[in-house]
């Protein structure tokens, strides 16, 4: 780009040259041979100069610890994107600050027929309900001594990206299904549950359907339960449902069989294929109870449509290595929130008669 511009001024040095009667072609070689040489040298620079190719090192701020935070920041989402399982199936929206709300209808458009020349009497308006999901902020606060940090014969901050990493994805998962709104999210269990249909329930209250048994599945044909489950979810909200629950109830449902022998569970049938239940993937949640009596022990529903996770962009990280000398601390925070949003996405499974 400022090659022709620079050209031309040097073209000017040239025709003074000629003029004078010097040797014009080997002025140019000449200045040629200078200006590689110095492109050449503004490349290798940052290479050549000391200050600039000092080792990084976690031990000091002046070589390279003020990075730290952001290598630690990118372990940390990679692991909680991992291990959250609800993470994986419900809309995550990303926040610049703790006052967000959404917008959801609750009752659609009326519309009727006429004929063509009668009159258009007024429909219905679609009625609106504000969600804001509670945040919470989640924190971690480990320290590792100097020396460890300038010894270690291992990745330090990697091994301590994942351990909080792994911390924060087991905080998130219980608030995600349980939590009580108190400074964390609201978990979709945490709600009002009612055994109404979709016509009749109040917003925001979600449904169940009894099991045929307290505290178990019913002694004969349990599997019509999961069926029936799947049928009282709205056909709109069935495209992308998954079914979710911990793994003490999915080992019970893998057992079951139909009439004739089949298992209704089906196994992967590749490594990126996930295992389904009645053709729907299942997620497999730690925090959902296990089977007891009245227990919310499976989920069915779209989380996509009806659980919002609300989160600042980054987990911030800050490294304090003057606090509590000789330990350098990693203090991590991530402002997270979490609410139901739409309660005829999500349908539950109540282990009672």
């Amino acid at each position: 780009m400022s090659y022709e511009v620079k050209a031309d001024a040097l073209d000017g040095v040239f025709e003074t040259a000629a003029a004078a009667g010097g040797d014009v072609a080997t002025l140019r070689a000449e200045v040629g041979r200078l200006t590689d040489l110095v492109m050449r040298r503004q490349i290798e620079r940052p290479v050549l100069a000391g200050a600039e190719t000092k080792a990084a090192t976690i031990g000091a701020a002046a070589k390279g610890g003020a990075a730290v935070p952001e290598q630690i920041d990118a372990v940390i989402d990679r692991v909680l994107l991992a291990a959250s399982p609800i993470r994986s199936i419900a809309r995550v929206v990303d926040v610049g600050t703790a006052n967000y709300s959404r917008l959801i209808t609750t009752s659609g458009v009326v519309s009727g027929w006429v004929a063509e020349t009668a009159g258009r009497p007024e429909t219905e308006t679609p009625d609106f309900a504000e969600i804001a999901p509670p945040m919470g902020e989640l924190y971690a606060n480990p320290a590792a001594s100097q020396a460890m940090l300038d010894d270690a014969m291992f990745d330090v901050e990697a091994w301590l990206g994942e351990e909080i990493g792994r911390e924060f994805a087991r905080a998130e998962g219980v608030a995600f299904v349980t939590g009580d709104g108190v400074n964390k999210p609201r978990g979709f269990l945490a709600g009002a549950t009612s055994a109404a249909g979709d016509a009749t329930r109040a917003f925001g209250t979600l449904q169940f359907l009894a099991s045929g048994a307290a505290g178990a599945f019913a002694a004969t044909n349990p599997q019509d339960r999961l069926v029936d489950l799947v049928h009282a979810l709205a056909a709109p909200y069935r495209q992308g449902a998954s079914w979710v629950m911990n793994s003490a109830t999915l080992a019970r449902i893998r057992k079951m069989k139909t009439s004739d022998g089949a298992f209704i569970w089906q196994p992967a049938l590749a490594a990126d294929t996930p295992a389904t239940l009645l053709g729907y993937p299942v997620v497999e949640a730690d925090a959902m109870p296990d089977i007891a009596a009245d227990s919310l022990s499976i989920a069915f529903g779209n989380f996509q449509a009806g659980y919002l996770i609300a989160q600042r962009r980054e987990t911030v990280v800050l490294r304090d290595p003057f606090s509590n000398k000789p330990y350098v601390h990693f203090y991590a925070t991530k402002r997270v929130g979490g609410s139901l949003v739409d309660s005829r996405a999500i349908k539950l499974l109540r282990f009672s008669a």
